[in-house]
């Protein structure tokens, strides 16, 4: 898998861009040009084999094709677009790593429930390299912290599906389209959070979202990222 960082770009463009990414590849499964990826600093006949698109949007809340407009609460200025990835509404902002698996689920041979394990996993195994605990819960995609004490290792009971205790670190939301996957996850580092008081963060009301800073770890946002980059290309791995 090919890691590319692209830095700050905008939500939209990274969108179109992935879109066409994934419609040349499905629909031929050779490298021609999708003239959208330019956009976002790839290059003509790049378009080969998987990749992982790793950057940070400016302020915007993003809609999957489940969401509900009363998720939406106050988004003032900052702009809701919808999108074609599946679950609720989030908000992506700067201090978020934000990745992008671009991958053929065919090729890698494993399906869509194992590919959003290993993706978890990969986020856990992150929070893990930096001392924080991360935890699953039934029915609501993502990676959540105890709140209470980020860094203890104690099990959490699988059976527990509430969110009490709890906040959200990373929200997780994806397509598939002809066994290629695009959309992915976001991990919250050191940004401003105050905008995800505007939302019920995934559909959730009341949910409580965090970030590394927020729970007592200094990161920077490359370090993250580059760690968070090598579990998901190690824990993608066909």
């Amino acid at each position: 898998m090919q890691v590319r960082q692209l830095g700050l770009v905008e939500y939209l463009p990274a969108f179109k861009a992935m879109q066409a990414f994934t419609a040349d590849r499905s629909a031929t499964r050779t490298p021609t040009t999708a003239p959208n990826t330019l956009q976002v600093g790839l290059q003509p006949n790049e378009n080969m084999g998987d990749q992982l698109w790793i950057c940070e949007h400016p302020p915007v809340y993003t809609q999957g094709l489940a969401g509900k407009v009363e998720h939406v609460l106050n988004p003032g200025n900052i702009p809701v677009v919808p999108t074609d990835r599946g679950g609720q509404v989030t908000f992506h902002g700067p201090g978020q790593v934000v990745a992008y698996p671009l991958m053929d689920l065919k090729a890698a041979g494993y399906y869509v429930k194992e590919y959003v394990y290993r993706v978890e996993e990969a986020v856990i195994r992150t929070l893990a390299h930096f001392g924080v605990t991360g935890h699953r819960v039934t029915g609501a995609p993502g990676i959540y912290v105890r709140l209470g004490d980020p860094f203890s290792h104690a099990i959490r009971d699988k059976a527990d599906t509430s969110f009490v205790g709890l906040g959200k670190i990373a929200a997780l939301g994806i397509k598939i389209s002809r066994h290629c996957t695009y959309h992915g996850v976001a991990l919250n580092v050191a940004m401003d959070l105050e905008p995800f008081s505007r939302i019920n963060p995934c559909g959730f009301a009341g949910l409580q979202t965090v970030d590394l800073r927020t729970i007592g770890v200094s990161a920077g946002w490359q370090e993250a990222a580059d760690m968070f980059s090598q579990k998901l290309v190690h824990y993608l791995a066909p």
